[in-house]
């Protein structure tokens, strides 16, 4: 059962007039990384094909992710009534598929592999809509996206409970579970979230350009997050490959990607005022 519905969002709070720019753009990417979730159930369908209380699990999961993305792409036509989520996701269903679709075995080389992937997305999903949330002054958006972020944090906890059950089977090593995560953590910059921002924020006809289009999203997703949403993030990561979530350890691996964020983020914010000159 869900924990939230449509319907019990505020909508009626909506104020145009607390509206930020910058976070309507990503909020319109968001909401159709979110929705294509069906996609993703699937895929995880095929890989535990023979676990069916996981399957059950996943399914449950992808009708809460697509659920996310109805949420926010209702709240993107309130600030924007240009804006059409559903000719929107249909250009981006057009345009984008998942790389693993029609695969029978994981991508990540092992059932304990993709779940620890599966973490890292649910860690970075649940620092990201808290930042959002704290970002907004808007108390819809706000509404939203505290309810996801507490969606995203109990969808790690079902993805690491899975991934100690296979890891007991299993028993892949501490260095390879850093380099699936290392390599999931790489994947936050593909066509995926790019080619989103692209179909909703640029006109239909404009050519897509991954480079503009991830500077796009990421000099604004990026702005929202504060120090403790990082520390947050990297604290859940830790924790998925096996390593103290605080402590000694936590505090350089934050301290190192902080300092790395701040630096991605100006770079991408030079990039989006260089093209919009």
């Amino acid at each position: 059962m869900k924990h939230w519905r449509l319907d019990d969002i505020a909508w009626d709070r909506f104020d145009r007039s607390r509206l930020d720019p910058s976070l309507v753009a990503i909020v319109k990417a968001a909401a159709m990384v979110e929705r294509n979730g069906t996609d993703y159930g699937t895929y995880l369908g095929r890989v535990f094909r023979d676990d069916p209380a996981f399957v059950a699990a996943a399914d449950h999961w992808a009708v809460e992710e697509v659920q996310h993305g109805d949420a926010l792409g209702r709240w993107a036509m309130l600030a924007d009534p240009t804006w059409d989520f559903e000719a929107a996701f249909t250009r981006y269903k057009a345009g984008y598929q998942l790389p693993l679709l029609g695969r029978e075995e994981s991508l990540r080389g092992s059932r304990t592999g993709e779940l620890i992937a599966r973490c890292i997305v649910e860690s970075g999903t649940s620092s990201y809509y808290s930042a959002l949330a704290d970002a907004t002054d808007e108390p819809v958006l706000k509404q939203i996206c505290k309810q996801i972020a507490a969606d995203e944090f109990r969808h790690f906890k079902l993805f690491y409970d899975h991934m100690r059950r296979y890891l007991r089977r299993e028993k892949i090593g501490l260095w390879r579970r850093l380099r699936i995560a290392l390599g999931r953590v790489g994947e936050s910059e593909d066509d995926e979230l790019a080619y989103a921002f692209h179909c909703g924020n640029e006109p239909e006809g404009a050519e897509y350009a991954h480079d503009r289009c991830i500077a796009g999203y990421m000099a604004r997703a990026m702005g929202a997050y504060r120090y403790h949403h990082l520390e947050r993030g990297i604290g859940m990561i830790l924790k998925a490959i096996g390593l103290p979530p605080r402590g000694r350890l936590s505090r350089l691996v934050t301290g190192l990607s902080w300092r790395f964020m701040r630096r991605r983020q100006r770079r991408f914010a030079a990039q989006v005022s260089a093209a919009t000159g």
